[in-house]
């Protein structure tokens, strides 16, 4: 049975196969595919490239690669009204024919022929796209060439696909070409907003874009745009009444100049993504505008300082896209670097990467934040910093120092994380330019000695409003994401430290509030953090609530240093504008304490140093802190010492006699801060001299620490001059005088507390102090002559 349907099946096909008809077909096809592999049809145009908004709207516009503004028009801005119109006046029977129109050409064949001149045309909308992707001469070898690639056309594309070409190539005059370029340069809005009146006139234009020229010749272009809608009413392609309405409405068409809001980011994102025609950025239109109004005009208030730019970034915290983006003050102003861009120019951060800082100390349990740290002159292997106001507070807290920007304890606290534990911690924030230094940083970088971007710190800042989780910052939309994917989502901070910082952060009893917002009106609620660079070259503020994070840089690109630049009376007060336009009096709540399996808790600690309160602890207060990380220490402030009746001779458990010895409660200070207390003539309490009956011997952990010179440093003196070195120690509280020997030779007896000097000779010298329990340590340095 089936081989006999098979023998049926194969006969019908052989007597087919023998019709002439068939045989003609079937060559034909096989010689168009040919032609169709070895001669494809080229549709690779170079389109502008146009930035928009999150809503849509065109920010900015650039030329193409040939300098035409071909704007690319998209699938879903193609209007039935566009459609109707524009198929109606040029090809009617664009849905039904494979390229070409045969009645079409025989009719104009017809009349070419009987008027012996060409009275009409029978191109195709597919044929004239063939022409606008490949123009050539009119001859009738062109018109066949046409031909097989408007059928090429049909075959590889669809008939919305060859629309869409033909609205990106048709010309208007001059570069414009393509319907969405003369819609946005003649009409300011895109082809989805156009009117009836609007679409019209643009149908009109490209089949004589020299003679009618929109802005030129407006009424004449008026009257041929009226002849077309009455042709319209003819055929009922629309309703009268909106008929009507668009022979009244007005021509009001001119040249305008392309879009050029936000220009740096749109040339940042042009560059990694050179090839997609249209980038869809996250910027908010109404936040870009009133961002870089708000910038323009400040930094026109304060120019007169000297001080000519400023960057801002602006980041949704819920959401990480970046909703205004302004590179400088002045795209335009060249003078002053406008078209610099700010946001990712490396600069020194001063202090603002101190919050990182401290979380990292919250979560190391080093710290909480009610703990001392002491505000005194410190010599760090050589590095003495010193705090912006040139002033010390000695023992202060955590949350003091770091609401205040104080310098030392920020130093002391790197130094106790480790440089290289911060370094990775930056690294893996994604601060490049930390990553290429990290072997040449130190205890600096805390204070500025390294290179960050407004787009980093920002982007951190940002994180820590999201409870330490870093999110890469989006630019612009995942399919346009180019090459932003290089950060990815890390963990920085926990959730528990984050909101300490941000608890310290949001205080506003501090000094670098500025002086014109004192009044709490003006004082938007946010969490904030200003840096100030060496030289004063950079001003920022960082800031953020529930809802935005906000940057903000104020320099010059120069890098001209401007007495009167600083974060907190520069920077800041540009910070609080945008804020206070952004978001006043923001709906979005305020940062609440972790909640569900959070390790943050209350604890009783003592004032006095922010350890558990110990036996002489009488006044304890309560601190936060980190359920199984921050330490659980004993407060030392006082220390327990048993003396005779008088008071005058301590003893140790050596000595101590069987009667007679009172235990009383002394100060236990650290040896720099005792020197603190000692060049402020502050007085403390000193623990009396230690039995000089006792034949103890004490060892060397609480040994005299020497701050000047430096171990292992070399030093050049210049031998025609008398020049002195300066020897200085830091000793326990009970010590009172200490020995110097240089080559294991004494020098002299002096004071813990005095500054000795010498003359050094060149060569290697080995420099001892020792105090009187006989603890000594020692250092070495080389004197080589200048």
């Amino acid at each position: 049975m089936l081989r006999s349907i098979l023998r049926n099946i194969w006969g019908i096909a052989k007597r087919i196969w023998k019709l002439r008809l068939v045989k003609t077909v079937a060559v034909a096809l096989l010689i168009f595919f040919t032609l169709d592999f070895s001669f494809p049809v080229q549709t690779n145009v170079p389109y502008s490239t146009i930035i928009t908004a999150r809503d849509g709207s065109v920010l900015h516009a650039f030329l193409s690669h040939d300098d035409k503004w071909r704007m690319y028009v998209e699938l879903s801005e193609i209007t039935p009204a566009l459609r109707e119109a524009i198929l109606f006046k040029e090809d009617k029977y664009f849905w039904y024919h494979p390229g070409f129109n045969p009645v079409a050409m025989i009719r104009a064949a017809i009349r070419n022929v009987l008027t012996g001149k060409r009275t009409s045309g029978a191109s195709t909308i597919t044929m004239q796209t063939v022409r606008l992707l490949e123009p050539r001469e009119r001859t009738y070898g062109s018109k066949l060439i046409e031909l097989f690639r408007a059928v090429q056309l049909e075959v590889h594309f669809s008939k919305d696909e060859i629309l869409q070409l033909y609205l990106n190539l048709i010309p208007y005059g001059s570069n414009i070409e393509g319907l969405k370029s003369a819609s946005l340069l003649y009409f300011g809005k895109p082809p989805t907003l156009l009117s009836l009146a609007e679409l019209t006139t643009l149908t009109i234009i490209p089949n004589r874009p020299s003679s009618l020229q929109l802005g030129v010749q407006n009424a004449l272009v008026g009257r041929e745009r009226n002849r077309w809608l009455n042709r319209f009413r003819t055929s009922r392609l629309f309703d009268e009444s909106t008929i009507t309405d668009a022979l009244d409405e007005p021509l009001v068409a001119y040249r305008r100049t392309a879009p050029q809001l936000a220009p740096h980011l749109s040339r940042r994102l042009r560059t990694e993504n050179p090839d997609q025609p249209i980038i869809r950025s996250m910027l908010n239109p109404a936040v870009q505008a009133t961002t870089e109004r708000l910038v323009q005009h400040y930094i026109n208030r304060v120019r007169a300082y000297n001080i000519h730019n400023a960057a801002v970034l602006v980041v949704d915290n819920q959401s990480h896209e970046v909703v205004a983006y302004v590179g400088s003050a002045d795209f335009g102003n060249t003078f002053d670097g406008g078209q610099v861009d700010g946001v990712r120019a490396v600069r020194s951060p001063g202090s603002a990467l101190k919050p990182l800082l401290y979380g990292l100390a919250f979560d190391a349990g080093l710290v909480t934040p009610r703990s001392k740290i002491n505000d005194v002159p410190i010599n760090f292997n050589g590095y003495e910093p010193d705090n912006y106001d040139r002033r010390f507070n000695g023992p202060v807290t955590a949350e003091f120092a770091l609401a205040n920007s104080l310098n030392i304890p920020a130093v002391a606290l790197l130094k106790e994380i480790g440089t290289p534990t911060f370094i990775t911690a930056l690294r893996k924030a994604g601060f490049s330019s930390v990553k290429k230094q990290a072997k040449e940083l130190g205890l600096s970088m805390i204070l500025g000695g390294c290179g960050v971007t407004l787009e980093e710190i920002t982007r951190l800042y940002s994180g820590i409003a999201n409870g330490g989780q870093l999110e890469p910052l989006h630019f612009s939309a995942p399919a346009d994401s180019g090459k932003r994917g290089y950060v990815q989502s890390v963990n920085i901070l926990s959730p528990e430290a984050a909101y300490l910082v941000t608890h310290t952060l949001t205080q506003i009893t501090r000094p670098d509030l500025p002086n014109n917002f004192d009044n709490s009106y003006h004082l938007p609620r946010i969490a904030w953090k200003t840096g100030t660079s060496y030289g004063r070259r950079d001003a920022w503020s960082i800031g953020y609530n529930q809802r935005y994070t906000v940057g903000v840089w104020v320099g010059n690109f120069s890098g001209i240093g401007v007495a009167e630049l600083s974060g907190a009376n520069t920077a800041t007060p540009l910070l609080f504008q945008l804020f206070n336009v952004l978001d006043y009096n923001s709906s979005t709540g305020w940062f609440q304490r972790p909640k569900g399996d959070t390790k943050l808790s209350m604890r009783l600690i003592c004032p006095e140093t922010g350890d558990i309160p110990g036996e002489f602890c009488t006044k304890p207060v309560t601190d936060y802190c980190i359920m199984g990380v921050s330490k659980y220490r004993r407060c030392q402030h006082r220390k327990g010492v048993f003396t005779n009746a008088a008071g005058t001779i301590s003893y140790c458990a050596h000595c101590q006699p069987d009667s007679g010895a009172v235990r009383r409660s002394f100060p236990n200070v650290s040896p720099e801060l005792a020197a603190f207390y000692q060049s402020r003539h502050i007085p403390v309490e000193t623990i009396p001299p230690h039995n000089p009956n006792c034949e103890r011997v004490f060892g060397d952990q609480e040994a005299p620490t020497i701050t000047s010179l430096n171990d292992g440093s070399e030093y050049y003196v210049n031998p025609k001059q008398a020049t002195e070195l300066q020897l200085a120690c830091h000793a326990t509280n009970d010590v009172r005088t200490v020995f110097w020997f240089l080559n294991d030779k004494l020098y002299r007896q002096a004071k813990a507390t005095d500054a000795v000097f010498f003359r050094p000779r060149p060569g290697t010298l080995k420099i001892s102090c020792a105090d009187d329990k006989g603890r000594s340590r020692d250092i070495r340095i080389i004197v080589r002559n200048e």
